[in-house]
């Protein structure tokens, strides 16, 4: 049996970027996959084939009219007592209760400024350094690591590749420089 068109759309949020429990979709491998493994967001296009079962978005968008569940006035709720919630080890799940507190104090908008800036980051990680091999890596610490880290790793990259006059097209070595440089610590230090 098909579904209708009113169906499919009751799925959908208006920022699919952020999950209504607080996962950043955007920083996620699968938000940048091709192919049928493809995820659109909570809540995008689509959803409800891959998730149908979502609790969150049930109880958030369909039954509150809400983005995320950081704008419920009982978060949390008994949802996020759930042991395997707060264990999960996927990556963009280690900041959901981050967010959500974010959101609870500042408000979605400013949220998705500050998610802004690491899905940029993210996105020129994986146009200008991905081999095809570092993707995960890049969704990584782009969720994980602080911005100005991530700024900092972006400019020693430049540097190193511009010293080493590795070409643009050169994803190879232009990934393990960045793939290097990401894995070291302290990132902080000075390179010029």
């Amino acid at each position: 049996m098909s579904k209708s068109k009113e169906d499919s759309e009751k799925f959908i949020k208006k920022h699919c970027t952020i999950g209504c429990c607080g996962i950043d979709c955007a920083l996620c491998p699968r938000y940048y996959t091709d192919g049928t493994s493809k995820c659109p967001g909570c809540g995008g296009p689509d959803f409800g084939e891959k998730h149908p079962a979502c609790s969150f978005l049930n109880c958030c968008v369909n039954k509150k009219g809400l983005e995320v569940c950081g704008e419920c006035k009982e978060f949390p709720c008994r949802k996020y007592e759930n042991e395997n919630v707060k264990k999960d080890s996927f990556v963009t799940h280690g900041k959901m209760f981050e967010n959500q507190g974010f959101i609870k104090k500042f408000g979605i908008k400013k949220l998705f400024e500050a998610q802004k800036v690491r899905v940029c980051i993210l996105e020129n990680m994986l146009g200008k350094y991905n081999d095809g091999r570092n993707k995960s890596l890049y969704c990584r610490t782009a969720a994980l690591l602080d911005v100005q880290i991530l700024k900092k790793a972006m400019e020693r990259a430049e540097f190193e590749i511009k010293s080493a006059n590795i070409l643009e097209d050169d994803f190879a070595n232009k990934g393990k420089i960045l793939r290097n440089i990401l894995k070291a610590e302290p990132l902080a230090k000075p390179f010029s």
